[in-house]
């Protein structure tokens, strides 16, 4: 192989060298992919592209297998190129994004409709959990923490590994210490989902007898719900919903994903500077910068298609809480 230059030589190379950098902030040496993005460079050399507008067509030849590649490699190769490029969608440029290029890659996330907030969330509070006192409760505790994941878009331990402390009602204020990437931030709560988290709080104390730790106590409470937990939860109650054989499986972090969509989405119908909110929305969901939260957008940029045209999420379309026990 030849030696590397000491800098990208194409028009692409401020945003090659944009990437490499975004993702070595994040912890992630790229030492690998940085090979590939060199690759990816000489090769728009030689095809001459003058524009930042990268198309299908100019993607055409470099997405085709070799035939001394293998699937994984080959997969590898355009995934690093699709990452630069929903870089540069982040950034603002057009470009397109390659996508079904290797049948095991990781699926789009799934962008929940209302029928589907709706339908979970009847098959979670129309549950009727045995007789078990602390059975009762959890249920109780799952309804609440579904809601904070889908009307605030926080992060799986963001919400069941939230000691009680840092959730002051009264402010409507959720503290995050240490959230990912080592980044505190305080979510603010609507008014409506603050109101459910007061009557959920003072139910969950009468049960217990006593203020627990934490804001979801498991079982022993001394210690919190796990994040496998709410996975299982999630996956039981999805189940009951005529939504269970569709062909992208949900997860809990796909709340999050909508939670952005259709916000965004939102902020664009009503003629919203997206600009000039990115930075609070960037701010509010514990992203470094407005960058990540673009990828999101551009992350899901065939789904968030489909419900361009449907009303956003809203609380409304989410039962209050119902009685916990």
């Amino acid at each position: 192989m030849k030696n590397k230059p000491e800098s990208y030589q194409s028009i692409l190379a401020p945003y090659i060298t944009g990437l490499l950098e975004e993702k070595r902030a994040n912890g992630f040496s790229y030492t690998a992919k940085e090979t590939t993005l060199w690759q990816f460079d000489e090769y728009c050399v030689s095809q001459h592209l003058d524009s930042l507008e990268v198309s299908k067509d100019f993607l055409a030849p470099w997405m085709e297998r070799q035939d001394s590649e293998s699937p994984s490699c080959h997969e590898d190769r355009i995934s690093c190129v699709r990452q630069l490029m929903l870089y540069m969608a982040s950034c603002g440029i057009s470009v397109y994004i390659p996508h079904d290029f290797y049948h095991s890659r990781k699926p789009y996330p799934h962008i929940f409709d209302q029928c589907e907030i709706r339908d979970f969330f009847r098959a979670l509070d129309g549950y009727q959990p045995r007789n078990i006192s602390f059975e009762a409760r959890l249920v109780g505790e799952y309804r609440m923490a579904f809601r904070l994941y889908c009307c605030c878009g926080m992060r799986n331990s963001e919400v069941v590994g939230a000691p009680a402390k840092n959730v002051d009602l009264d402010a409507g204020t959720w503290t995050v210490l240490d959230g990912k990437g080592n980044k505190d931030r305080i979510v603010y709560l609507p008014d409506d989902i603050r109101q459910s988290c007061r009557d959920y709080f003072s139910w969950l104390c009468n049960d217990l007898g006593f203020m627990p730790e934490w804001f979801f106590p498991a079982k022993d409470t001394k210690k919190h719900l796990r994040n496998a937990t709410i996975d299982n939860v999630f996956t039981k109650f999805w189940n009951m919903t005529p939504h269970a054989d569709c062909a992208n499986k949900p997860t809990v972090h796909d709340f999050r994903f909508t939670f952005v969509v259709n916000r965004m989405n939102l902020w664009a119908e009503k003629g919203v500077d997206l600009k000039v909110m990115m930075p609070y929305l960037s701010r509010y969901l514990g992203h470094k910068t407005t960058k990540e939260t673009f990828y999101y957008y551009y992350l899901v940029s065939d789904a968030y298609r489909t419900v361009d045209n449907k009303d956003s999420i809203a609380c409304d379309v989410i039962p209050e809480v119902m009685r916990h026990g």
